[in-house]
This record gives C-alpha cells, structure tokens and sequence, in this order.
C-alpha cells in the first residue's frame, strides 16, 4: 500500500473542500518529508477577511450580504484568484479555492501566489443595479486587499467581465488613477486580454489531448461527457469535438443529455445562449439525470461544474477511462481512493483548468506593459505553458510512482516550499 493511499484510506468522506485539500497536501508533504516550519506555513491563508456588505435593494429594503477574501500565500509573488457569486460561498470553500489557487499557479509556473474571494449571494434573482451596488460594495471594502502587485481578483462562478469592469472602475475612483491591471478577465476594451474567454477551456482540452497521447488514446476514436455547460464546460466541448472527440453527454443545472451519436456543440451553445443561458429544454438529445452524465460510458469525463461531484458513493460506477477537470475540487478525497484502484487517470483541477489563471497572467502583464497581443499569440503561448505544465506533472507521477493529483500537489509545494526557504527565517 503507497503512502497516498494509506493516507487517503484515513480520510473520511467528506464534503469540505478545506478538508479535502489539506488530505491531499498531507499526502503530498510526507513525499516531500517537509520540516514542520515549512509544513505549518502553507498549510494555513495568511489572511482571512469576512465582511458584511449593505445594500439597498430595488424594493427599498437594504439587504445584507456576507464577502470574503482568503490570501492563502503570497510568496511566489501577488496572490491572484476568482471572485464567487453563489448562494453555497462559505469561509471553507473560498479557503479551498485560495490554496488550490497558489498551488496552480505554481504549476503554471507564474509568479504569483493564491487567493479566492466570494459572496454569499443568489446573482440569477438579482437586477443588473443591485449587482452593481454589491460589487462596488465589496471592492471598497477590499481595496486595502486589493492592488496591482499585492492581490488581483478574476472572474469566478456566478462573475465575469462586467463585474470585473465594476470593480477596476471603483477601485480606480478610490486610488485616484486609471488601474486596469487590479483584475483580470475584464472587457477588451478595459484592457482585457484577447483568449481570455476561452482559456480555461482549452486549456482543459489540451490537458485531455496531452493525457490521451501518454494513454495511446487516439481523439477521433474517443467519446466524453461533459458536466457544466457554463464557459468552462462549453468551451472544453467546443474544443475536444474539434479535435474529434465524440460528445455524448452534456449537462448544465437545469438538464442533461445524452445523445449516441454525439452532439452538434456548436448548436447547443447557440441554443442555450438563445435560451437564458441554460440547457433546459434543448431537444437534440435523450433527457437523463445530473448522475447520469458522470457514469455514461464514455473514455473520458470532464466534471466542469462543482466541486465534490463525484464522491465515495458513485466513484465505483465511473466507466471513463480518463477524467479531466475543469472545475474546482469536483472529486472527493474518498473518490480519488476507488478511482486510482481502478486505474483511472484523473488529470487534477489544479493542472488542467490552468489555462485560465495562465492567461490571466498575461492580461496582467499586458496591462503592466500596455503592449497588447493578438489572439493567436495569446493561444500558443497559453497551450505551450500548459504542455509545458502537463509534463512536469505527468514527470513528477513517474518518478514517485504516485496520482497525477499528488504529484501536482508534491510538484507545487515543493516549489513554494523552496521560495520560503530562499526567503529566510520567520
């Protein structure tokens, strides 16, 4: 029995995604025989702030909404990550999303560290004014947080550019002087960067390709199904259908679909953009349940959804032969125990829906230079890094004969536990 297992086989089920990364970073820091210092410094955010956030709402009423920021590390460089609209934000998922954060960027080889960001808030009910309101809230209240070269918010469930906009915006008023590189994922003409849209779509299906070549998978004889049908999700279909991979299943939170003979991608996003921006309804398809969509039997999953889709509980029933995530956390620690005894190779979230963050980057620096690059540009050089990433996870799993997850989990820690060292002493 390997040390990862033996370490998972103590972890028990469990739907905290705070929890479920440290599992991974405690399997990850035996291989290393990190020394306690190290281990009690990037184990814990170094910052935690939850703050209440007013809002006078179009009733009338002032609504009051809970905002969080966690900077989990800083020593790669500014700390950078998403900001989450959504009614399940809580202290323990954005923790878990600030480490995954610096533990991706430093797989991604960029000079940043982790941080997450969210509030506790239903965006779908809410009017365009009262976003607004809320944003501009929020980045008052986090403009000592916030800062070119201290922390830089994205995009992230339930945002995107126009929220980014907001925030450059406000931010901007209380500095005193046009900061466009405060965010990333703006509006191009906010000096947003062309390719960050799709970003971290391809970069999901390029993780998917580079898998497939290590496995002797050939595209245009595979099959995948696709859970979440938002930008993630759609655009990770988008890009494997192009490489000829057969999509069978798709699914968004109102529905899923399957059909045999693989779907016209292309038509559903044009149908869900024409619909709400929701699936419910399409008829290119068989209606099948959420569950469904992860247990098809296709050659490869890409769970783009939530996390903690796939658990202990349905693990067993997975027939995919490669699973590629482009969510956060969408597998449990207790999941990851059945699947690696069935020798299903899981491309981990924080390697493969890297593309986003790596393009980020560039936006920022792009901002920072005020020199702008075409869209091709920006897709070599975001694939390019991503290869480049997928072969020092896939060198770092061969070497210690262990998961891809851990080995990117060893891979980055053992990267940032090296800036501490270089750094000195506490």
């Amino acid at each position: 029995m390997t040390p990862e297992t033996k370490e998972l086989k103590m972890t028990k089920e469990s739907e905290n995604p705070f929890q479920a990364m440290l599992s991974r970073f405690n399997v990850a820091a035996k291989i290393l025989n990190l020394d306690e210092d190290t281990y009690n410094i990037l184990k814990s955010p170094i910052k935690q702030v939850v703050v209440s956030l007013p809002i006078l709402m179009d009733n009338g009423k002032v609504q009051v909404f809970e905002g969080y920021r966690i900077v989990h590390s800083t020593v790669m460089g500014p700390s950078k990550g998403g900001i989450r609209y959504s009614m399940d934000v809580n202290l323990d998922e954005v923790k878990a999303l600030a480490a995954w954060m610096a533990w991706k960027c430093a797989i991604a080889d960029i000079p940043y560290g982790g941080s997450k960001g969210g509030i506790t808030c239903n965006p779908s009910k809410m009017s365009k004014g009262e976003l607004e309101r809320l944003t501009r809230a929020y980045t008052r209240s986090m403009y000592d947080i916030f800062g070119l070269d201290k922390d830089i918010p994205a995009p992230d469930m339930g945002t995107g550019p126009q929220e980014m906009a907001w925030i450059v915006d406000e931010y901007s008023r209380i500095k005193g002087e046009f900061t466009p590189g405060v965010v990333t994922g703006k509006p191009i003409n906010l000096g947003g960067s062309l390719g960050r849209a799709e970003a971290t779509g391809l970069g999901v299906m390029v993780s998917a390709i580079e898998a497939m070549k290590k496995l002797n998978m050939d595209p245009a004889k595979c099959t995948a199904a696709v859970q979440g049908f938002g930008n993630v999700g759609s655009i990770t279909a988008k890009q494997l259908s192009k490489k000829g991979v057969k999509i069978l299943a798709i699914s968004d939170h109102t529905s899923a679909f399957y059909n045999e003979n693989g779907f016209d991608i292309a038509d559903a996003i044009s149908y869900r953009d024409s619909n709400k921006g929701v699936l419910s309804g399409y008829n290119k398809g068989t209606l099948i349940t959420n569950a469904e969509v992860l247990t098809c039997n296709v050659d490869v999953l890409a769970p783009c959804a939530m996390e903690n889709q796939i658990t202990a509980e349905n693990a067993s029933e997975i027939k995919a032969k490669l699973i590629v995530e482009g969510a956060n956390g969408p597998t449990t620690a207790g999941a990851d125990e059945i699947l690696n005894s069935k020798g299903i190779i899981i491309v981990p979230d924080v390697l493969a829906n890297g593309g986003g963050v790596t393009v980020s980057y560039f936006e920022w620096v792009q901002n920072r230079s005020g020199h702008y690059w075409s869209e091709e540009e920006v897709n070599v050089k975001a694939e390019t890094s991503m290869i480049k990433a997928f072969n020092n996870i896939w060198n770092t799993s061969e070497l210690h004969k262990i998961s891809l997850r851990i080995a990117a989990y060893v891979y980055s820690i053992d990267k940032i536990a090296k800036g501490v060292k270089a750094k000195g002493n506490y």
